[in-house]
This record gives C-alpha cells, sequence and structure tokens, in this order.
C-alpha cells in the first residue's frame, strides 16, 4: 500500500473509531444519569443503542487487527496504531498522530465512566441486600461473639416471628 493509501485507511480508521467513541460516551453518560435517576424504563430503553454501539466497537477492532496486519506483511510497525501512523512518512503523519493522541485520550475518558458507572452498580447492589437482610432478620443484628447469648432464629420475612 502506498503511504496516501495508508493515510487515508487511518484517517478513515481514526474518524469511525471517534465516532463510535462518542457514541459510548454518550450512552455511559446516559447510563449515570438513570442510575442515579432510578429511571428503570430509562435502563431498559438504552439497551438497544448499547448492543449497535457494541457491534461498531467490534467492527472498529476487526478493521484495525487488519490494518495491523497488513501493516506487518508489508514490514511497517504492527504493534499499535500509534506507531504504524509514527512510522509513516508525509506532511499528514503531524495530524493523524495528533488524532491518534485523542482517541487515546478518549479511551481514557470511557474507562472512567465504565468505572463510575461500575462503582454507582456496586453501590446499589450493597444498598440492597442491605436493606433486604434487614428485611429478612426484622432488623435484629446477629450477634458475632458471645456463646451464651440467644441467637434469634425468627425473621418477619419468613416465619412473621418478632
Amino acid at each position: 500500500m502506498t503511504n496516501n493509501q495508508w493515510d487515508t485507511e487511518l484517517a478513515n480508521f481514526l474518524t469511525d473509531l471517534s465516532a463510535v467513541q462518542d457514541a459510548t460516551l454518550e450512552i455511559l453518560t446516559k447510563k449515570r444519569e438513570c442510575i442515579v435517576a432510578k429511571d428503570l424504563e430509562g435502563l431498559a430503553a438504552i439497551g438497544q443503542e448499547e448492543q449497535r454501539v457494541v457491534r461498531q466497537l467490534e467492527q472498529c477492532l476487526e478493521r484495525r487487527e487488519g490494518l495491523l496486519r497488513r501493516a506487518s506483511d508489508e514490514g511497517l510497525p504492527s504493534d499499535s496504531i500509534e506507531s504504524l501512523t509514527a512510522a509513516l512518512p508525509g506532511p499528514q503523519r503531524a495530524d493523524l498522530r495528533a488524532r491518534v493522541r485523542q482517541s487515546a485520550g478518549r479511551a481514557r475518558l470511557l474507562r472512567h465512566h465504565s468505572l463510575t458507572n461500575w462503582v454507582l452498580v456496586q453501590r446499589t447492589l450493597l444498598h440492597l441486600a442491605q436493606m433486604v437482610e434487614i428485611i429478612a432478620t426484622g432488623g435484629r443484628m446477629k450477634p458475632t461473639y458471645g456463646k451464651d447469648e440467644p441467637v434469634h432464629a425468627g425473621g418477619t420475612l419468613v416465619d412473621h416471628a418478632v
């Protein structure tokens, strides 16, 4: 492939990747807002859009692998898009490298948003588990230590014992 073809291929790939990253960021933001607002209908509505973006991300991954495989076949650096871009001569190299850095920055932002959503969900699950335990035990705490202390076996959820 000529340098111009590589420039065009990489530019098209980075444009598509950028669009998918933006869509992913939008979905993660909507998801976080729905989690915070306890909007179950909104979360369910995001599902189809999320599946579409996942397919697009998979396509980008396949394209990336194809580009790096062709680069390897031509003796160009093939460990990453960044190293491939850096190895190409020509005036567009600086622009492509800047776009690669932007994509890498967006990927870090996406990881941050994903982690934020994960933490929110984990805290919600912990809260729900504590609520179920309170309901199941009638609000009575089981003693952790002590031989002679009575253990209340009944609970309001199971047998309505008080």
